[in-house]
């Protein structure tokens, strides 16, 4: 088969690229958008978007992929080079919060058309990272838990995707979650609520 013209490629790459951003938009105004929803506001027939994901439940699927690299790039970049690791895991949790704000409502849409182990499979490798800066710390005192690392990072994940539900429930304002998320990871890991709380304050002016 001969290949496609770098020009065909581009294009339909770009016409991706254009209907997830859409479609992301789309579904944080309207959680049941439907893919003719999408298409419409695409400005594109909805085979062209069919074209590229088969099912409603391909595309969350995609968006959600993009919302666990954005996660993990901001959980790198938000720890590098801090040697605290309670800084460390509030900076990494603050530039996470950041990212995952705009993808919070996936959290829902997902459980439904991802499944909650196709989410846990996807967040795998933030979850090993998150354990070696949780290892550091126990191993260093500055975190207290009776959980070991791993199992302690699993806690931590699943406190952030509960605290991005409360948002989308309106139990918490968008404005302090970021900062009420790092000191709440912080007290869990056995930081005092206290040093906790201001730490995620000054680190989140």
């Amino acid at each position: 088969m001969a290949a496609m013209p770098t020009g065909q490629t581009t294009r339909a790459d770009a016409n991706r690229r254009r209907i997830l951003d859409v479609a992301l938009t789309e579904l944080l105004r309207d959680p049941d958008a439907s893919m003719d929803q999408i298409a419409r506001a695409a400005g594109v027939v909805r085979r062209t978007v069919y074209g590229h994901f088969p099912s409603r439940e391909a595309l969350v699927g995609t968006l959600v992929d993009d919302a666990v690299e954005a996660v993990a790039a901001a959980h790198a970049a938000g720890c590098e080079g801090i040697e605290d690791p309670a800084e460390a895991l509030a900076r990494s949790v603050l530039a996470v919060w950041e990212v995952a704000d705009r993808y919070r409502i996936l959290v829902a849409l997902a459980q439904r058309s991802v499944t909650v182990q196709g989410i846990r499979g996807r967040l795998a490798p933030v979850r090993e990272t998150a354990a070696e800066l949780l290892r550091r710390g126990l191993a260093q005192g500055v975190f207290t838990s009776p959980l070991p690392a791993p199992a302690l990072a699993y806690v931590h994940e699943q406190t952030l995707i509960a605290l991005m539900e409360a948002v989308n429930e309106g139990l918490l304002a968008p404005g302090e979650a970021g900062r009420s998320a790092a000191a709440t990871v912080l007290t869990t890991a056995g930081v005092p609520a206290s040093d906790a709380t201001a730490l995620a304050a000054r680190l989140n002016t």
